[in-house]
């Protein structure tokens, strides 16, 4: 039985099929095939039925599964321990952010990181926290950042940094002359939100202790972008509440209509997140040192209120 094997079988496992495990693994599909046969006549069992289409796990070859999991994280762990004794910060690093963090906050870190640890080569995904939570658990990530709290058994949190929730509120409104909101003032249906799936959306409702759908029956929005809610607002279709990053790149006409909450201020919680087996936890130190480090000078508020990501 050796390491390469219990990939094998992960990489089927995960595809339900030969040949894409075999291109996942960059090998080909005989030789792919070959291990995996070695490895049940090894042990005497059958890891796949191979007459599902697609390929499904025996009772016994789910068991395996999830011990070969471990085994290749363990494994993985071994060079992890040889590169801090080396003091070696590089190699590959794949990361997710959620598409209301990552417009802003990558332009802020992603220079400095690259200068700072040019061996480490970064790949870049944008992803729902849904997608990030189930390929961290699935070993595909090695760290992400998403609004937390998350309350996931698998996943460890580090926060970066507390993100004040800010409204954005055009002329003629009836909250135009308030200067300062309060969230007794906000009401979910005339609030324009981003579509079902982001995040940032469910916070919002939260914050406003209200469902899913609203009573507006003039339009239905189905919008992840921040630029068309400011765009709507200014058409006087409603207000939106906009992250305080996004408010450091509006137009100065844009400026204006900017309309900060009381302290408490709301706020979303905004974490590296990575596995609880902490595999090349030094390049999440370097990551969280430097994106901290950067956000500490951007957001001062120091009284804030943090807003659940979590659907209550």
């Amino acid at each position: 039985m050796t390491i390469t094997q219990l990939k094998y079988v992960l990489a089927v496992a995960e595809h339900q099929n030969f040949t894409k495990a075999a291109e996942k693994c960059f090998v080909t599909q005989p030789t792919l095939s070959m291990q995996i046969q070695k490895l049940e006549d090894q042990l005497n069992v059958q890891i796949f039925d191979r007459s599902k289409k697609p390929i499904e796990l025996t009772e016994i070859g789910r068991k395996i599964v999830m011990q070969s999991k471990n085994i290749v994280n363990e494994a993985d762990r071994i060079n992890d321990i040889v590169d801090q004794q080396k003091g070696f910060i590089g190699g590959e690093f794949k990361i997710g952010i959620i598409p209301t963090v990552m417009p802003t906050l990558l332009p802020m870190f992603l220079k400095t990181f690259i200068k700072r640890y040019p061996k480490i080569k970064l790949k870049i995904e944008e992803l729902t926290t849904e997608e990030i939570i189930q390929r961290i658990k699935d070993g595909h990530l090695d760290a992400a950042i998403a609004a937390t709290p998350l309350e996931n058994e698998h996943i460890k949190e580090r926060v970066l940094f507390y993100e004040p929730f800010v409204g954005y509120i055009p002329d003629n409104h009836r909250l135009t002359s308030k200067e300062v909101l309060d969230v007794s003032d906000l009401d979910v249906n005339d609030l324009l939100l981003l579509e079902d799936g982001h995040c940032f959306r469910d916070g919002v409702l939260n914050l406003c202790n209200a469902k899913k759908t609203k009573d507006r029956n003039e339009f239905q929005l189905q919008s992840g972008s921040f630029e068309m809610l400011t765009k709507l607002a200014n058409e006087g279709m409603g207000m939106t509440l906009l992250p305080y990053l996004h408010t450091l790149d509006l137009k100065a006409n844009e400026q204006k209509h900017l309309h900060y909450f009381s302290e408490p201020s709301p706020a979303r919680e905004v974490s590296l997140i990575f596995h609880k087996s902490e595999l090349k936890i030094q390049i999440i130190n370097a990551l969280h040192k430097i994106i901290s480090g950067i956000i500490r000078g951007a957001i001062t508020f120091q009284n804030v209120d943090i807003i659940s990501p979590v659907p209550k």
